[in-house]
């Protein structure tokens, strides 16, 4: 496990508004990663994003500490000021071996979230892995890691009551939205089409709300959310131009610069004077605070939740003992796993070599003895060969795996 690094940041150490600043969008997402891979000779690495954390999951020999946290951040030439870099180089979490692993299935299972319970974590963490394993950042040892993470968060989802009644950011925010009585037939625009308004559009589906304009800068991905709500989509400069009305913006989108401005937000508005809702997932804040300030606005947002996520962590404290029991056990059986198949990877060779040897004894060492013999010497030879060389083969691996066995 000593080639597992995570360098990890959160609500916990970090205010939700400035954690935002960390946030990489997608399109420089695999530039940058690629650019620091080669730098720093990372064998394997990928990067996770969510509404409370931000974290570089790493397989590597480097040794990870702050000094080479702080040059990793530089390299990265994410735009932060000097004194920002330091403020969060200090705040940062540096985990190896079991403790990464450790921190990476309490993550995958809510145990390090805002809302402790919530399952969307455990796909935003499989699908920041999938990205980066598709963009070939990735290799044999990190889809192992990942291979009991989501083990360990299905058992914990399954055996232990953390995820019953789920109480999520989303439906949290939903909640709060219910409670200002909107009619069924307000007009909602959704601006991003990722999965947390995916899923917040579940809720306000399943609520009969129908009256929907979904905005993306993919438009084919805004078309698809759009169908699902029998909506309309649009693309998201369309924004600056949308003179329809609405009574409530749900925003949440990878933007690393405020979407809704006080032009496009007064332009929204179209003359209207009315009291109108903002929820905000977003981190960081897809919405400029001047536009709280400007105008009259119900505003939820993320950052305030957190007194509801306190509370939520007080009612699931047994819930929390059983999970992290879940969470040993499986880091206890995944050790010998991972030093099995880390064996056969390094043993993959054996049997290339061994057909070598054998060719060199043929072909070359003994060729002359070998040209002697009759065709029935030839074939015994041919099958003592064959048998030999699986046996020489297996050898290897079993002994391996008996020298695992006696040492755990």
């Amino acid at each position: 496990m000593k080639y597992l690094k995570v360098i990890a940041f959160s609500h916990k150490q970090i205010e939700l508004k400035e954690l935002g600043k960390l946030v990489i969008c997608q399109e420089d997402l695999t530039p940058k990663l690629k650019q620091v891979k080669e730098l720093f000779d990372i064998p394997e690495i990928f990067y996770l994003s969510t509404c409370n954390r931000v974290a570089f999951v790493m397989a590597t020999p480097q040794v990870v500490d702050r000094d080479f946290t702080r040059k990793f951040f530089h390299a990265l030439d994410m735009g932060l000021c000097p004194g920002y870099t330091e403020t969060f180089l200090d705040a940062a979490n540096i985990y190896e071996d079991q403790e990464a692993l450790n921190h990476l299935l309490r993550t995958s299972c809510s145990l390090e979230s805002l809302i402790v319970g919530e399952k969307e974590i455990l796909a935003q963490l499989r699908k920041a892995y999938e990205s980066c394993r598709m963009a070939g950042l990735t290799d044999d040892y990190l889809r192992m890691v990942m291979s009991c993470v989501v083990k360990a968060a299905k058992e914990v989802y399954t055996h232990t009551n953390i995820s019953k009644n789920p109480i999520s950011v989303v439906s949290l925010a939903y909640r709060k939205l219910k409670d200002l009585k909107l009619s069924s037939d307000a007009r909602i625009l959704i601006i991003g089409a990722g999965e947390t308004n995916r899923n917040i559009s579940k809720y306000l589906q399943k609520h009969k709300y129908s009256n929907f304009s979904v905005f993306n800068r993919t438009l084919g991905s805004a078309q698809e959310l759009a169908v699902e709500l029998k909506g309309t989509a649009y693309d998201l400069e369309t924004l600056k131009t949308y003179k329809k009305g609405f009574d409530v913006i749900i925003t949440c989108t990878a933007a690393t610069q405020p979407i809704i401005t006080p032009e496009i937000y007064a332009s929204l508005l179209n003359g209207d004077t009315d009291k109108k809702t903002i929820v905000d997932l977003a981190i960081p804040n897809d919405t400029d605070p001047e536009v709280l300030v400007n105008f009259p606005v119900n505003f939820i947002e993320v950052h305030s939740l957190n007194e509801i996520a306190k509370k939520n962590m007080q009612e699931r404290y047994q819930e929390l003992v059983h999970a992290e029991k879940i969470i040993a056990e499986n880091i206890h059986d995944f050790i010998p796993q991972l030093k099995q198949r880390r064996i056969e990877v390094a043993m993959r060779q054996v049997p290339e070599k061994i057909k070598e040897i054998r060719n060199t004894a043929i072909n070359s060492v003994f060729a002359d003895e070998v040209q002697g013999m009759d065709q029935q010497s030839r074939e015994i030879l041919e099958k003592v060969m064959n048998y030999m060389e699986k046996k020489y083969i297996s050898v290897p691996m079993v002994m391996a795996k008996e020298i695992l066995i006696a040492n755990n």
